[in-house]
């Protein structure tokens, strides 16, 4: 397939074209099987929805951390994982770009209503590169020299991005082909939503429009692509866990694509099987939280607990039974469930009424701490 009147053009002006091996349709129906495999349907507000929703809603901040830490961040998981569910400022660079990688899937969220714009896109790189080095990663702003380039394991130039100059054109061109409804529909070329976001990741690195930060932006705008198209489920999946365990095969994707006409088969056959990996351990993940939900709640039932508890106070006492000492508080429940601070202040209360939880302040925080006889307590209902 020949993108011709896409307006994506190789260096040397040749159109953009790829084709679909059988192996990759298998994955786009997987993509599209998705959402019935998790019974769950994002157009309709169900308490299952909101039920498996609040189970994974921790998963956003592993693509953070990964994406992050694809780019050379060097921090923990546990450290990286408190600090954002705590909201502490990030300490060095590293953390700073976490919380980044953080921010920018909340406005992939947030922003998939919108069409793509080179505004837009800035506005992405900016969020992925705020307060760090912003004397060379310039936040938002397009390069404006031709000093930039990408290196190989061996330290070789691999790709030099298109003349700067031509960049406005380039990423207008771009956001067309994004804007552009390519359903097969009027005689319209049919691209699978999953692929279209691919090839958006492929040539916001390729365009290299930034001075750093491109490979988190491309990763950003595919996040966005995807939300978009309403595959609500990679809200909480991560690709770049799984780049990160092969970085150099992440980048070769993008050499094979250049080096063979602009062949974009390599990078999208490539990310395809990113993606069903991803999937596979997104579904596992979910399967084993499931099962330990439904084994809480089996046994809460029993006692006479639930009937007295929402989902997201089970769901916290839960986490008390299992971890007595383990502190909480207001913002790390707000973003756990993605809710307001005054509702986690009142979930939090409520199992302190119930004796799950202790209550201390430290100067303007109050913290919440697991008592270390909340299981007895329960079975003693």
């Amino acid at each position: 397939m020949i993108l011709k009147d896409s307006g994506l053009l190789g260096e040397n002006g040749s159109p953009m074209r790829f084709c679909q091996p059988d192996s990759s349709m298998t994955v786009v129906h997987k993509i599209d099987q998705l959402s019935l495999r998790l019974g769950m349907n994002s157009s309709v507000a169900t308490s299952s929805l909101e039920n498996n929703q609040y189970l994974v809603e921790s998963l956003m901040m592993e693509e953070a951390i990964s994406s992050a830490q694809l780019e050379g961040a060097s921090t923990t998981r546990k450290v990286a994982k408190e600090m954002l569910e705590t909201e502490r400022a990030p300490s060095n660079d590293d953390e700073r770009m976490i919380v980044n990688n953080f921010m920018l899937m909340k406005l992939a969220k947030r922003s998939k209503h919108m069409k793509l714009s080179v505004e837009l896109i800035r506005r992405f790189h900016e969020e992925a590169t705020r307060g760090i080095q912003e004397e060379t990663a310039c936040p938002g702003e397009i390069r404006q020299a031709n000093d930039i380039f990408v290196v190989d394991r061996n330290s070789e130039v691999a790709h030099q991005p298109p003349d700067h100059e031509l960049l406005p054109a380039r990423l207008e061109a771009l956001c067309d082909f994004a804007n552009t409804d390519h359903n097969g529909l009027d005689g319209e070329l049919f691209i699978h939503p999953s692929v279209k976001a691919i090839i958006l990741h492929f040539m916001i690195g390729y365009e290299h429009a930034f001075s750093d930060g491109n490979g988190r932006t491309a990763r950003g705008i595919f996040y966005w692509y995807m939300l978009k198209s309403g595959y609500w489920g990679f809200e909480y999946i991560s690709i770049s866990t799984l780049l990160k365990k092969a970085p150099a095969q992440y980048g070769e994707s993008y050499l094979f694509t250049e080096t063979d006409d602009f062949d974009l088969t390599y990078f999208i056959n490539y990310q395809l099987c990113i993606i069903e990996r991803a999937m596979d351990d997104f579904l596992s993940h979910i399967d084993k939280k499931r099962k330990e939900f439904y084994e809480i709640m089996g046994w809460i039932e029993k006692t006479g607990f639930s009937k007295n508890l929402n989902f997201r106070q089970i769901h916290l006492l839960k986490k008390v039974v299992r971890n007595p000492g383990r502190l909480f508080t207001s913002k790390e429940v707000k973003n756990d469930f993605d809710i307001s601070e005054g509702t986690a202040r009142t979930d939090l209360e409520k199992l302190v009424s119930l004796k799950m939880l202790a209550k201390y302040k430290d100067g303007k925080t109050y913290y919440y701490v697991a008592r270390g006889d909340a299981m007895d307590r329960v079975k003693s209902q």
